[in-house]
């Protein structure tokens, strides 16, 4: 049996966050779109802050956001724009996944 990486090549590891005691947790990548993360979001309320802008885009489940003072909920397959330098409040009355793009 061969081994799949070619360590000469490859030497990189996959970013692993963790938020609000595990409840929220994120693999961190690299894609044509630039730094993004794949995570999971528990039952649950969380605020988020960010530092540049952020693309999120709901994979499955559904979440009620507040941005700018407005709730809206996004099911699976909606996005939402968030701005850099602001904060985010998402609710989620059932677990949800979800891939998010910065920059």
């Amino acid at each position: 049996m061969s081994n799949p990486i070619n360590n000469a090549i490859v030497n990189e590891t996959v970013a692993h966050n963790v938020y609000f005691e595990g409840k929220v947790q994120s693999l961190g990548l690299e894609t044509e779109k630039g730094k993004a993360t794949l995570g999971v979001m528990k039952k649950g309320t969380y605020v988020f802050s960010t530092s540049s802008p952020e693309k999120m885009i709901v994979i499955s489940g559904s979440m009620k956001v507040k941005l700018a003072d407005e709730y809206q909920v996004y099911n699976a397959q909606e996005e939402f724009d968030v701005v850099a330098g602001s904060s985010f409040e998402v609710s989620c009355d059932q677990d949800v996944a979800y891939l998010c793009y910065y920059g």
